[in-house]
């Protein structure tokens, strides 16, 4: 049986998911819907399914719709997630939402509260812990290999240039690399940050931020908009008593380092991922498995509950550099 999956807001991103949609056997794309209408058109023509330019008049449809991903952007790329999140999860509808869950904690709130009253599945589109890379790199944690974790440092950068709101940067990039810090040390304690506008910029374009773990780790995040070339920078580092290992770009190189001995492991392109650009098809495939297998939504990976923590911990970070003082989640 075919999992029927919509799409609401079939911009690049949209269509990402959409592609991924298409190419998996068991899934069939009924619907897709944009406020735009030559963007559902154009959508419907290439998915061959029924195009609508609201989310009511699509579920007012009659249409069976298993699942949706909700695509949208918005100010800081996440105002717009909540209204169209809100009436799929509504009418019993499970949803992947793109990140951040919200640009605003208090609609993510809302929407996880909904979907967990529901006793709906809800994820989001939080990518880059789903690499083959990554999921190696866990389970040499889980398997005991880097000994206690001590610290864990991150660098995201790309070249962005583009301005809104004077927290885009980190409200639009960080979710996904505090994501992967939370992914391997866990519950964040403590938040102390820095932030700097770059040259000619209006918006706070750079950012450095410590973390406190609950369970002792110790993290660092340096992020920016200003930095990179053509492609973005991404280097995870875990740090452990016996040994440490170091992820980069994503899923491209991931390395493994004893701390009493010279044989470093190294691994390329893990699972014959290239890309950042493929980590989608990991995500959505992910979630469409979820969804086929009936699991439970508390089973789900990457939960909206997992990216309303992120998005708690970026609303400290940014409470941190206005009062100049650590602040307690």
């Amino acid at each position: 049986m075919a999992l029927k999956v919509a799409i609401v807001g079939m911009g690049h991103i949209g269509n990402i998911h959409a592609g991924v949609y298409q190419r998996h056997p068991q899934v069939e794309i009924v619907a897709v819907c944009d406020a735009i209408p030559e963007k559902a058109d154009e959508a419907a023509r290439r998915y061959h399914c029924r195009a609508f330019y609201s989310v009511k008049d699509m579920l007012q449809s009659g249409l069976q719709i298993d699942a949706a991903s909700v695509a949208t952007a918005g100010e800081e790329n996440g105002s717009h997630h909540y209204a169209p999140t809100m009436e799929l999860l509504g009418a019993g509808i499970p949803v992947l939402g793109e990140k951040p869950i919200s640009n605003k904690v208090s609609e993510a709130r809302e929407m996880v509260a909904l979907a967990r009253e529901k006793k709906l599945r809800y994820g989001i589109d939080l990518n880059h812990r789903f690499t083959p890379a990554a999921l190696r790199a866990k389970q040499w944690v889980e398997q005991g290999r880097l000994g206690e974790l001590n610290i864990i440092n991150m660098t995201m950068w790309i070249n962005n240039p583009q301005e809104s709101s004077p927290w885009y940067h980190i409200k639009a990039l960080h979710p996904h690399s505090l994501d992967v810090m939370r992914y391997f040390a866990g519950e964040v304690d403590k938040v102390q940050a820095f932030f700097k506008k770059g040259k000619g910029r209006q918006i706070w374009s750079n950012v450095q931020v410590n973390l406190l773990y609950k369970n002792g780790i110790i993290g660092h995040l340096t992020g920016s908009y200003d930095a990179g070339g053509s492609y973005g920078l991404e280097t995870l580092e875990v740090v452990g008593s016996d040994a440490r290992f170091v992820l980069r770009e994503a899923c491209q190189r991931l390395e493994f380092y004893p701390r009493f001995s010279r044989e470093v492991e190294s691994y390329d392109y893990l699972g014959g991922m290239l890309s950042f650009n493929e980590t989608f098809a990991s995500r959505i495939n992910k979630w469409i498995e979820q969804n086929l297998a009936n699991a439970k939504p508390e089973e789900i990976d990457a939960s909206g509950e997992d990216a309303l923590k992120v998005q708690t911990i970026i609303e400290a970070i940014i409470e941190s550099w206005e009062t100049g003082k650590v602040v307690s989640l």
